[in-house]
């Protein structure tokens, strides 16, 4: 192949690949993350819900807070709330966890 050939029926090794990370890391090939966040894009989303909800249990437990000051304290709603200390009675390991 040449390399005055159309873009389209050019080989990898003629072109120009940019590492240019994402919004959470600037390069791609030395990105601590488990996961690129482009192959599965809901992974970061289920972490961080994850990590929020831990911490409105610790919260709920340590300060005996209730349901609608931990909502305002999180931004979330009161339902929101009840969801995860619900999720937190049945799911003991986030507790023995933390």
């Amino acid at each position: 192949m040449r390399r005055n050939e159309p873009l389209i029926d050019r080989l990898p090794e003629f072109t120009a690949f940019g590492d240019h990370g994402c919004d959470l890391h600037p390069s791609c090939l030395s990105c601590p993350l488990p996961r690129c966040r482009y192959d599965d894009p809901g992974w970061i989303q289920r972490e961080e819900r994850d990590q929020r909800d831990t911490e409105i249990l610790r919260a709920r437990i340590a300060e005996s807070l209730p349901v609608a000051h931990l909502a305002a304290r999180f931004g979330v709603s009161t339902r929101t709330v009840h969801r995860v200390i619900k999720r937190g009675e049945v799911d003991t390991r986030v507790l023995a966890a933390s």
